[in-house]
C-alpha cells in the first residue's frame, strides 16, 4: 500500500465516524483508531528527529475555510480570517525538533508554500504548507498535542 493511499483511508475514516478500523493484506496489518478510544497518541512522547531526516515524509496540502468557528480574541472581526486547517489526524507540532524555533508564531507573515507546523501520523512526519498569503493571527493548537482531520488550526489574516 503507498503511503497517499495510507493517508486516504486516514482521511475517509475521520470523515466516516468509525471508531475503529482494520486492514489486514498478506503483505501488512493497519489499525486506524479514532475518536476517545485512541491510545497511541500521548502528549509525552518527545519529538526526537527533524523533519529532514525522515524518508518517509509528505508534504499534504491542508484544508482552507473562508469562515471562523474558532474562539478568536475578544473585538477581532472574525469574519475576515482563513482557517488553516487539519489535513489528517494525528499529532501536531510547531517545530522540527525539540531545540529549534517554531515553524511560525503569532504575527508572522506567511506565503503559499511556508511550512507551518508538522503532523506526525502513523510515525510519519508530514509537513503542513499554506495555501494562503497573510498574516497568523491565532494559533489554536497547543504543541505535541493530538489533532483531528479538519481541525482549525492556525488564523491567517490574508489582508495583511
Amino acid at each position: 500500500m503507498e503511503l497517499k493511499e495510507i493517508q486516504n483511508l486516514i482521511k475517509f475514516v475521520a470523515k466516516s465516524g468509525a471508531t475503529e478500523v482494520k486492514l489486514e493484506t498478506k503483505d501488512f496489518k493497519i489499525t486506524i483508531k479514532t475518536g476517545s478510544e485512541r491510545g497511541d497518541y500521548s502528549d509525552d512522547q518527545p519529538f526526537t528527529g527533524t523533519h529532514g531526516e525522515h524518508s518517509n515524509e509528505v508534504s499534504t496540502p491542508q484544508v482552507i475555510a473562508p469562515k471562523v468557528e474558532a474562539p478568536v480574541s475578544a473585538g477581532i472581526d472574525k469574519s475576515k480570517f482563513l482557517i488553516i486547517k487539519s489535513p489528517i489526524i494525528g499529532t501536531f507540532y510547531r517545530k522540527s525538533s525539540p531545540d529549534t524555533p517554531p515553524f511560525v508564531q503569532v504575527g508572522d507573515r506567511i506565503n503559499v508554500g511556508d511550512t507551518v507546523c508538522i503532523i506526525e501520523a502513523m510515525k510519519l512526519f508530514n509537513e503542513v504548507e499554506s495555501e494562503v498569503s497573510g498574516k497568523i493571527v491565532e494559533i489554536l493548537v497547543d504543541d505535541t498535542t493530538p489533532v483531528e482531520f479538519d481541525q482549525p488550526l492556525f488564523l491567517v489574516d490574508p489582508t495583511k
